[in-house]
């Protein structure tokens, strides 16, 4: 028997890498002749660059860029083994993960650092990048990312424009003539599931701002400064208008890749699935494995497991779900997975929970081992 095993994280407990070990470990020591085949995901946001890195063997890099306020560090990109390929995770150099809760401010953070990731994959010969713009620490419109790779924002005086998108109200005029021309060669892709526009009571600085650390004085600012930016771009010939479902994505950086880079936004858990090759890998399993730490209505709206369903249903592959807790009805679940999984034996604590998740995790790919040996062995008795 074939089994793919492709989780999403278990968030704050468990990586989508750790994920797949332990129920690895499971199937080998309860169903010990399957043939398991390991394929981590996730969906564009933190975490992304492991589970690619795990699942193709791609080359990680390191290179010092800046984080979002400014300071010199050390973010990794991927470069993948097939189709002069990278994957870059912005979060690796302008996320929240790299601030202190005290350290948020959106005012003055920057996507600089992405910026400076792109440049170093196609430095390194990349042609085809995807980007996971997920958990930013910005709402700068993607204006540090247009700075790395050589556009120049200029005030009314022609003085280049600080960081952050609370300098953007300042900004007149937009230079893109000494901007990296690969990045129009290139086919660049964002890996994104939002699809909120740059600007107005759903745009970036409204919902994502006070997430960030905006306070609603920096809310008005920010939309007032992102309003200019798309103006600056719109003037300099590179887009038409700024309302495009998903500009609005990690502080407005994909209103930038769409507008600077030509890219195109797809769901991050189908782009993520393509990088790792799932699809194949699952025409030829006779069972697919999927699963997320907490499993809601939510997971219905295209959330990586259901995802992983589809390209099953697809196969004609029965997909079974493993989730750290199930909540709600179960039944349109149902819908989509063969059989839904919690780990969570019983109501206990949230630190029993978390203590015991290894354990409760393995003996629920015990279960689903044994519910594959019953299935292989009726089908081969028939």
């Amino acid at each position: 028997m074939k089994i793919v095993l492709a989780p999403d994280s278990f968030k704050g407990t468990l990586s989508s890498a750790e994920v797949c070990r332990i129920l690895r470990e499971a199937f080998n020591q309860c169903l010990p002749e399957a043939e398991v085949t390991c394929l981590p995901m996730a969906d564009g946001g933190e975490g992304t660059l492991a589970a690619i890195a795990g699942a193709t063997g791609a080359e990680v890099r390191t290179v010092p860029v800046l984080d979002p306020l400014g300071r010199e560090i050390q973010a990794k990109f991927a470069l993948l083994p097939q189709n002069r390929g990278a994957f870059i995770e912005m979060a690796a150099a302008n996320g929240l993960e790299r601030l202190r809760d005290d350290e948020r401010n959106p005012m003055i953070a920057s996507t600089y650092g992405t910026g400076q990731l792109v440049r170093a994959a196609l430095d390194a010969g990349a042609t085809t990048l995807t980007i996971g713009i997920g958990g930013s620490a910005t709402v700068d419109g993607g204006a540090g990312f247009a700075q790395a790779l050589g556009c120049r924002l200029r005030d009314a005086a022609g003085r280049e424009l600080p960081p952050g998108g609370g300098s953007l109200r300042r900004l007149a005029r937009l230079d893109a003539s000494s901007c990296d021309q690969r990045l129009r060669t290139a086919k660049i892709r964002v890996a994104s599931d939002v699809t909120n526009p740059l600007l107005g009571p759903n745009g970036a600085a409204v919902v994502f701002g006070p997430q960030k650390g905006a306070s609603p004085e920096d809310v008005d600012q920010l939309e007032d400064g992102l309003r200019h930016w798309a103006e600056a771009v719109i003037a300099a010939g590179l887009a038409n208008d700024s309302d495009h479902p998903g500009d609005g994505a990690a502080g407005g950086l994909g209103f930038a890749l769409r507008t600077l880079a030509g890219a195109e936004v797809v769901s991050g858990a189908h782009a993520i699935a393509e990088v790792v090759g799932l699809q194949s890998a699952i025409a030829a399993a006779d069972l697919v494995v999927t699963g997320e730490g907490r499993t809601d209505f939510q997971t219905l709206f295209g959330k990586l497991p259901v995802v992983v369903a589809a390209l099953s249903a697809s196969a004609g592959t029965p997909c079974v779900l493993i989730s750290g807790a199930i909540a709600g009805d179960q039944a349109p679940l149902r819908k989509h997975f063969a059989a839904c999984f919690s780990t969570v034996p019983d109501v206990l604590p949230l630190a029993e929970v978390l203590r015991q998740a290894e354990i409760n995790l393995f003996s629920c790919g015990c279960a689903v081992a044994g519910l594959a040996d019953a299935i292989s062995r009726r089908k081969g008795g028939s």
